[in-house]
This record gives structure tokens, C-alpha cells and sequence, in this order.
């Protein structure tokens, strides 16, 4: 095993298999015990956008709201998904079946395109900038997120986040956009094995066995994650596991490691040493 590879895998604490009802039990623990901790959370918020990482996380948190308001018997727990189309949702139509599936105890919708594009609109109009498409997408992801603080704000909520060990390891997600959130109920897992749970779950193989994407950029609408990354997920899966890849492979799966190590990161002060 390569040297990074090893260093990478113990940082994100990736299994190299996991047992499905042990990993989902874990993780519902988790999110019960950090309500317990902090009585003045009473909610969790998260953005669902169809596909199998915010799927995943809606259900686990439904789940632990579940169990915490049988165990005390207090009503006032309660899980909030928000959808958050730019405008019209490509996959409308999986969210739907996503939060068919979740059974959320409460739904919200928010079209941010509306705020989106009037900030597009100041920063172009009145600061001379010309703002390109992907970074356009980025302010959708941030929206995205300041949207589900401001729901989590009038909840007493706490805002989770569905960055998991494929995506962590990549950096492929919008700093301070989706990157932001209170918990990461999906951390440590790779994408074959948040399959491996939905799988479980009983989800719907058509919320699990999509074609992963972010949807960002609207002169690349729907355009596939492993295309943006230039690798598979595949292969990405079978490197966080300990397995052996192709230098081509492992060199991609590297590159994106160490060029986003700024997104794993809390900002930078003067004192820390990683970027120097």
C-alpha cells in the first residue's frame, strides 16, 4: 500500500468493509447522543437533492429523530428536509422519491435562484465583475447552506452535512457551501458502501444506482462527478479501502487530496503549518 494511501485511510477513518446494521446503529447513536448532549438542539436540518449521499443522511436523521422522541417521549424532536432547486430541478423527480422514501417529519421548499441570481446581478452591475459559471455554481451551494441555517435557526436545529470519505478525500465540495455543516452523520464511509446501507435500507435502487453529480454549472447541467474528477468512484473506493490501483488512478486520486487540503480545513491562521 502506497505510503499516502495508508496516511489518507487512517485519516478518514474508512473501514475496508463494513457490517450494514452496525454502521447505521453507530451512526443514529451518534446523532441521538449529540441531541442529548445539547438540549437546546431540538431539530435536524438537511438539503435533499435526489441523490444517494442526502438520501442516505435524511433517512439515518429521521431515523435517530424517531428513536430519541419514543425514548423521552418529547415531542418537540423533529427532522426538516429542504429542497433547493435553482430554478427547475433537473432530477426533480428523484428529490421526490427521495423524500417519499425519508418521510420526513417536516418538508420545506426554496427556490434560491431568485437570490442567486440578484447577487450575480449586483456583483455584475455594480463591481464590474463578470461572474463565470463555476463560480456561479459555488454561490448556488453557499445559498444552498445559508438557507438551511436560517430554517435551522428558527428550529433551534443544527444543519447536517453529507460529505463523506469519497468526497472528503477529493475535496469535491463547495467550501463553506455544502463543506459547512454542524454533523457529517456519513463521514468515514466511501460511496460503494453508502450504497451498501440505502441497499439495506430497502431505498429505492434508482436513489443509489444514479449517476452521481452536483449539478452546478449550468453550461455542464447534470455533468457527472467521475467526469469533473477524472476517475471513477470505483477506483476511489478501492484506494480508501487499502486495495491496489493504478499509479494513473492513484496519482488523479492523490492530486485532488493534496490540492483541496484547504477544504479540510478550519481557516488559517498564522500559527499552522499544513500549507507551508
Amino acid at each position: 500500500m502506497r505510503q499516502l494511501q495508508k496516511e489518507i485511510i487512517e485519516l478518514l477513518n474508512v473501514k475496508p468493509s463494513i457490517n450494514s446494521e452496525s454502521e447505521i446503529r453507530d451512526r443514529v447513536n451518534f446523532m441521538k447522543a449529540y441531541l442529548t448532549k445539547y438540549p437546546f438542539i431540538e431539530s435536524l436540518v438537511l438539503g435533499i437533492s435526489g441523490g444517494q449521499d442526502s438520501t442516505l443522511a435524511g433517512k439515518l436523521a429521521q431515523l435517530a429523530i424517531n428513536e430519541i422522541r419514543e425514548e423521552t417521549k418529547n415531542t418537540k424532536y423533529q427532522f426538516i428536509a429542504v429542497r433547493l432547486p435553482y430554478g427547475k430541478q433537473n432530477d426533480e423527480e428523484d428529490a421526490k422519491k427521495a423524500l417519499a422514501f425519508i418521510q420526513a417529519d417536516k418538508e420545506y421548499v426554496v427556490n434560491v435562484k431568485p437570490s442567486v441570481d440578484a447577487l450575480t446581478k449586483e456583483l455584475e452591475e455594480n463591481s464590474n465583475l463578470v461572474i463565470g459559471d463555476f463560480n456561479k455554481g459555488n454561490i448556488k451551494a453557499r445559498e444552498r447552506m445559508i438557507t438551511q441555517y436560517a430554517i435551522a435557526g428558527e428550529f433551534k436545529g443544527a444543519v447536517l452535512g453529507t460529505d463523506h470519505a469519497a468526497e472528503n478525500l477529493t475535496g469535491f465540495f463547495t467550501k463553506f457551501g455544502d463543506g459547512a455543516a454542524d454533523l457529517l452523520p456519513l463521514a468515514g464511509l466511501n460511496k460503494r458502501q453508502g450504497r451498501q446501507l440505502l441497499a439495506y435500507l430497502e431505498a429505492d435502487e434508482s436513489l443509489y444506482l444514479k449517476v452521481p453529480t452536483a449539478d452546478l454549472e449550468e453550461n455542464k447541467p447534470m455533468i457527472a462527478d467521475e467526469v469533473a474528477l477524472g476517475v471513477t468512484y470505483d477506483a476511489i473506493d478501492d484506494y480508501l479501502e487499502g486495495k491496489e490501483v493504478s499509479n494513473e488512478q492513484a496519482e488523479t486520486i492523490e492530486g485532488w487530496f493534496l490540492k483541496t487540503q484547504h477544504k479540510r480545513h478550519l481557516p488559517i491562521t498564522k500559527e499552522d503549518t499544513f500549507w507551508k
